[in-house]
């Protein structure tokens, strides 16, 4: 392959998983970092990259998310601090993990949290006449709010912090040690474990994801492990797919995005165990 195609074919990958992690709130280098390493890089050269995409994905979507009242950044900033913890630890524990065991354990969690996502039915937080758009957005002094869906206004609160706070540190260890950016995991923890609203979890996942996979880079950069050209190509093309994908998941319902969250961790789980 000549240097021209490969780099557009990583700008390529990059767009198009950046697109469906979007959609979501997983983030797109669950899917860049395996497609990645079927070429001629190896998961260490791939994780920053992933990592790369995450982050410019999460800028990219961020705008658009906030303006719609799906992104709750109180919540998220409160179990960020468990991510964060999590990839710190994630990236010193690097290397301890055979490429394959590692394979297998995502593989194994991401088809669990899909199996989770698509089991429940229904809407669980239903619209209330009684507000209006003055009311969307984050409550003061609390982690509950409301977001608009279609002409109506839903409120919400979610509930059992303490457990998803430390489940969201497990979710940070991952980042770290694959640089998967964690959102496969946060989306349906938020989601299943503190009942937030489908699309506020998955909006709320794209902004956190950014900043735990931004501490995971950090480290990694020091230790001299991100290829700059490839990152820049890595970027250009998950700015597109953001953008993209936050349009497309503002058009969705909430089940349909809950479906669709379920079934991209199933595919996700099966590339997973065919690249181990």
């Amino acid at each position: 392959m000549s240097e021209a195609a490969r780099d557009l074919l990583i700008v390529g990958l990059a767009l198009m998983t950046s697109t469906i992690g979007s959609i979501g709130g997983l983030g797109g280098a669950i899917l860049l970092v395996p497609l990645l390493t079927l070429g001629d890089m190896t998961i260490a050269e791939a994780a920053p990259l992933g990592l790369v995409s995450v982050i410019a994905g999460s800028v990219a979507a961020g705008r658009r998310q906030t303006n719609d009242g799906v992104v709750n950044h109180r919540f998220g900033i409160v179990t960020e601090l468990g991510a964060t913890t999590g990839a710190i630890v994630g990236v010193l524990l690097a290397g301890t993990l055979s490429n394959t065991t590692l394979t297998i354990v995502l593989a194994a969690v991401a088809m669990l949290a899909a199996v989770g996502g698509a089991w429940r039915r229904g809407v669980r937080w239903k619209p209330d006449p009684a507000l209006g758009a003055r009311e969307v957005g984050e409550r003061a002094g609390s982690l509950a709010g409301a977001y608009r869906l279609n002409d109506d206004v839903v409120p919400y609160a979610p509930t059992r912090m303490p457990l998803g706070v430390a489940l969201m540190a497990v979710s940070g260890v991952v980042t770290g040690l694959a640089g998967v950016g964690g959102g496969f995991l946060k989306t349906p923890l938020s989601s299943e474990v503190m009942r937030l609203p489908a699309k506020v979890a998955a909006g709320t996942s794209t902004f956190t994801i950014g900043l735990t996979a931004t501490t995971a880079l950090l480290l990694m950069a020091i230790d001299g492990r991100v290829d700059v050209s490839d990152a820049a190509l890595v970027v250009l093309g998950a700015l597109a797919g953001g953008t993209i994908g936050s349009g497309l998941q503002r058009r969705m319902s909430p089940p349909v995005v809950r479906r669709a969250t379920a079934a991209l961790l199933a595919v996700i789980s099966v590339v997973l165990v065919l690249r181990a």
